[in-house]
């Protein structure tokens, strides 16, 4: 499987691209040639040329313009030719084809006097042939052996596995250990006395924040989806609230008693372990402070039953999603398999650790739901003694819920920022790493240097053998079999045209010491194949979807620390530009951080993979046309459709796992089907049930679809549709002159996907020529701090669950479907009298670039032209229709004739015409219409920052027709806000979203007067 799929990844037309098109011509370099024969002097002239003229571009190959030969050897009786090149030679990814026609090449440049000789080449002191990954060799017998691990050793236990999940991806990640982090973080000046960024706020985000835009909400869930356990020396958890339950730590309300400790017999009463563990101590902490030397951890012996138990009992903060990390101790005759059962309010997962690993830190569980407060039974988790190794020990310590503030003292002071906003320095401190191995490299004087050096020796120190300023190889670590290290950033450097900087992969052959094999004995050129395989995938992917001059950059060896200190295969990645803006373009988008995202994961896969000898399968891609109905009474029946990929052959769909919710829940664990179908039956009256669906594969799981949400209240009562119309997710509007360029929020702030962790603020330094000072005033692409410590929200995907509420408190049962299934007939809207659509901040997006919207066409459009034919033939058989969205008008007639189709639209059967854009500011809105509300009746939209509600920055104003009438109006400017229509069917239009209505009280009565108007109803006051 793998020889047949490999060969795909690689054209040969990309043969030795480093620099792209642009790669120019270098002058004849300066060279001795005293003391070298003629046959050697004739051979050295020629292969320069040679070098030289594989720049031109009637070449089929290039090299790097920086390729010079080290030495030559001709020896003329063997008839044989060494050359040796520089490392600049090896900047181009090596494939058999490349490598065989650069030597056919090179002998007919040599010419007639060469014919009988053998040649070779090399660079990094290794030939060149040799360079070819693994993975992109022909042939079995030509893999590089000592470049893959000894497989017959066998592997531990996953230190972690969730036995809730019902799917196992055999041919995924499974019980691979993953260490990864994202560039830089918030740290401590020491000489200006200062927490800061470690780099420059440009186009809207910081370095220390954008690579995390793509590993936390993408990178991280792909390769957990696929199996992997990941390990992050940075806080993976954007929850700004913590509750850390521990037997050192005191009860803080008399009472809750949140940490108990039962046992069914005297004999099994827990009691102290041997050494230190985890205490939450005295805060903020000062530097070197090792939290888990501070306490105590408590122990038992494992039973076939369970006949002893803890119970962790938060206080949590406020409701909403928290990870759960728990910390034990991995000691002598320990258990592989201790049972954690976290209850949280979507049910009860549970789990299995492997505590022979991974003690003494902060171990990663999972992200749940907990609603604010102490609850026994929806909030806490429980260890048991249970096991199938009985009479050994189970241990326990802390349990962290949330990721919390930073708690880190320098200075005299904390960072005031989110714990993973800040540098991996502080976060490693916090979890327990020793200092002078790990974290404190400098002796407490250079927090920069000891940041960018942690990350790599928290790898080490998990697996054992670290580095260390004291290379003390003999220390024992924490003994995960860590497989693989990545270090994402975003380098710098800027082009002054319309092209990219594009990506750059560093690894590097030796560590610092110049030994060029890892601990294991394994080779560091597996750190080259590594890199070459996720560079070449990423190029792969973003020029067939995104740019076809996307620049490979180097594939470049180098002693960055990031790279050569790991104890693992390992790399760093420079995907792009943060100073550059056609690069940011794509950055800022998050469709493009999703594929980019998936192209790294797909390299990883391949990757390990191959080194342990197993056929990979890519996970899939999420499903699409999802709807639900009702199919009879209380049952309700949902269906969607698979997808497959057109860039991976393995990506399709086998089965798939459907999630369910209960109205202000959590998600459970799934329910395994196999086809694109489940009957849900004997629904409870008056619930509501949120359901999403992923797909999978022997690779993983898929990200989730929308979330479709449904109430039944009785054959009595009748059923509405809700569509979610709103599918978009894009970057921020830009605009660009031969003298300024630049995003601009204030026109449109883009979507983000669920939400966005990297914006500090809007651009205000857009020109050109505005030259860099500091990092405090870096010139063009400067931009503001005042949203930094927020988290923006964007389209959740879960808006059908807020319109169905206010529906609820309506009396009225609803169904929810995607706007696919209405648009391909798998819904048919006349089977419902009332049908509510939902466009959010829906409008046509193009991608990044032209190239995008030619090979794929814009994406979002409002109405397409399927679409307004099902809304035209359901108004036109007397439906009633509810429309809210913030682009209804402008997205129909901006920059369109009159006669165009879609003006025709809004016009004849939406009955309203375009006034403006950027309607309103202040969110305010009045009732112009007692039939609708009472007159001057107001409520309020989210126009500004909402930790919950997107913000509505372009609110339409919508004028009637002759044949409707306004009904609200805008409050700081009178522009009609919505308009009304009743007759031949009936219609309300919202020139702003309703999910934004800020009070969700608002929402229903709002909701409530939508209803009565198209029932003909006199409208209600919103405080009655």
């Amino acid at each position: 499987m793998i020889n047949k799929i490999k060969n795909t990844l690689i054209s040969v037309t990309c043969l030795f691209l480093i620099y792209g098109c642009t790669a120019k011509m270098v002058s004849e370099p300066a060279y001795d040639y005293s003391g070298m024969d003629k046959l050697s002097k004739n051979a050295h002239k020629r292969i320069e040329k040679f070098i030289r003229d594989t720049q031109k571009e009637d070449y089929p190959y290039t090299v790097s313009p920086a390729t010079r030969i080290d030495s030559l050897k001709v020896d003329k009786p063997a008839k044989t030719l060494e050359v040796f090149f520089n490392k600049a030679f090896s900047f181009a990814p090596f494939r058999t084809e490349n490598v065989t026609a650069f030597y056919a090449g090179m002998k007919k440049r040599l010419g007639r006097k060469f014919r009988k000789y053998t040649f070779t080449a090399y660079s990094l002191r290794e030939l060149i042939e040799e360079l070819i990954p693994n993975f992109y060799r022909k042939d079995q017998s030509e893999y590089d052996l000592k470049r893959m691990p000894d497989i017959k050793q066998g592997r531990s236990k996953p230190i972690v596995r969730n036995n809730s999940h019902p799917w196992l991806p055999t041919n995924g990640l499974f019980n691979r250990n993953i260490v990864l982090w994202h560039s830089h973080g918030f740290y401590y000046n020491i000489d200006k006395d200062r927490w800061m960024w470690q780099r420059a706020r440009l186009f809207q985000t910081v370095e220390d924040l954008l690579p995390l835009s793509f590993t936390t909400p993408y990178l991280i869930p792909m390769l957990e989806n696929a199996g992997a356990r990941l390990f992050l020396p940075r806080e993976r958890d954007t929850q700004l609230n913590e509750a850390i339950v521990d037997n050192d730590s005191p009860q803080t309300d008399s009472t809750e008693i949140n940490y108990v400790e039962l046992a069914s017999d005297s004999l099994l009463v827990w009691t102290h372990g041997y050494s230190i563990g985890f205490a939450i101590g005295n805060l903020p902490y000062p530097f070197n402070y090792n939290p888990f030397l501070q306490g105590t951890y408590r122990k038992v012996h494992s039973d076939t039953a369970e006949t002893a138990q803890i119970e962790w009992i938060p206080n949590i903060p406020e409701t909403g999603n928290y990870a759960v990390h728990i910390s034990f101790a991995s000691i002598e005759e320990g258990i592989t398999d201790a049972k954690y059962k976290v209850h949280h309010l979507g049910g009860i997962t549970d789990f299995s650790v492997n505590q022979t690993i991974g003690g003494g830190t902060w171990i990663y569980l999972g992200q749940f739901k907990f609603k604010q407060g102490f609850h026994q039974d929806s909030g806490k988790v429980v260890l048991t003694n249970q096991s199938e190794q009985p009479g050994k020990w189970v241990t326990a310590d802390a349990v962290r819920f949330g990721g919390g503030m930073g708690i880190i003292e320098r200075g005299g002071r904390t960072s005031g920022r989110p714990r993973f906003m800040e540098g991996a320095r502080y976060y490693l401190q916090f979890a327990g790493m020793p200092d002078t191995l790990v974290y404190d490299l400098h002796d407490s004087k250079d927090d920069y240097k000891d940041d960018y050096k942690s990350r790599a020796e928290y790898a080490n120190y998990l697996r054992g053998a670290p580095f260390g300023p004291n290379k003390k190889r003999e220390i024992k670590g924490l003994g995960i079999p860590i497989d693989l290290s990545l270090a994402f950033h975003t380098d710098a450097g800027i082009v002054g045209n319309d092209s990219t900087i594009g990506t750059l992969s560093i690894y590097s052959i030796e560590d610092a010491d110049t030994v060029f094999v890892f601990p294991d004995g394994v080779s560091r050129v597996a750190n080259r194949d590594l890199a070459d395989l996720i560079q070449t995938q990423l190029v792969s992917d973003l020029r067939s979807k995104y740019d076809l001059t996307w620049n490979r950059r180097a594939l470049l060896d180098a002693q960055y620390s990031e790279a050569f200190r790991p104890n693992v295969p390992s790399m760093l990645l420079e995907l792009l530009s943060h100073q550059n803006f056609m690069d940011m373009k794509f950055a800022l988008d998050p469709r493009f951080r999703f594929d980019a995202s998936r192209s790294i994961y797909k390299g990883i896969l391949k990757f390990l993979a191959f080194q342990n000898r197993y056929d990979y399968v890519v996970q899939p891609l999420p499903i699409t046309h999802f709807y639900a109905e009702f199919t009879d009474s209380a049952e309700v029946t949902l269906q969607w459709r698979g997808v497959t990929d057109p860039l991976e052959l393995t990506a399709d769909p086998l089965q798939y796992i459907v999630y369910r919710r209960i109205n202000e829940g959590g998600f459970d664990n799934g329910i395994l089907v196999d086809h694109p179908e489940i009957v849900f039956k004997e629904l409870q009256r008056g619930e509501i049930y949120s359901f999403k669906v992923t797909a999978v594969n022997q690779g993983g799981e898929s990200f989730p679809s929308e979330v479709l949400s449904i109430c039944w209240l009785g054959s009595d009562y009748p059923t509405s549709l809700i569509i979610n119309g709103f599918d978009r997710i894009s970057g921020p509007a830009t605009f660009e002159t031969s003298e300024s360029v630049g995003f601009l929020n204030f026109l449109d702030n883009g979507v983000p996907d669920k939400y966005d962790l990297n914006f500090t603020g809007s651009q205000f330094d857009f020109f050109l020529n505005s030259e860099y000072r500091s990092d405090d005033a870096p010139g063009h692409g400067a931009s503001s701090a005042d949203y930094e410590t927020r988290i923006v929200p964007g389209n959740s995907f879960d808006y059908p669950f807020v319109h169905g509420k206010s529906m609820l408190a309506n009396n009225r049962s609803f169904v929810s479907v995607s706007d696919e299934a209405v648009m391909d007939s798998l819904v048919d809207l006349s089977d419902y009298g009332f049908v509510d659509l939902i466009l959010g901040e829906e409008r046509e997006t193009h991608w990044p670039k032209a190239y995008g919207d030619t090979l794929l066409g814009t994406q979002f459009k409002t109405f397409p032209e399927s679409l307004q034919k099902k809304i035209k033939y359901y108004c036109q058989n007397g439906g009633s229709l509810f429309i809210s969205g913030a682009y209804v008008a402008t997205d129909l007639f901006e920059n369109k004739p009159d006669d165009h189709p879609d003006v025709k639209f809004g016009r004849e059967i939406l009955k309203l015409n375009w006034a403006a854009n950027h309607a309103a500011r202040t969110g305010g809105v009045f009732s112009s219409d007692s039939l609708f509300l009472p007159i001057r009746e107001s409520f309020r939209f989210n126009t500004t920052y909402d930790p919950q509600i997107y913000t509505v920055e372009s609110p339409d104003a919508i004028d009637p027709v002759k044949e409707s009438k306004t009904i609200l109006r805008y409050s700081e400017n009178n522009f009609s806000a919505a308009i009304g229509y009743i007759g031949l069917y009936n219609l309300v239009v919202f020139g702003f979203p309703f999910e934004t209505i800020n009070s969700e009280e608002d929402r229903m009565i709002v909701m409530e007067a939508v209803l009565n108007y198209l029932n003909g109803k006199n409208g209600l006051k919103l405080n009655e």
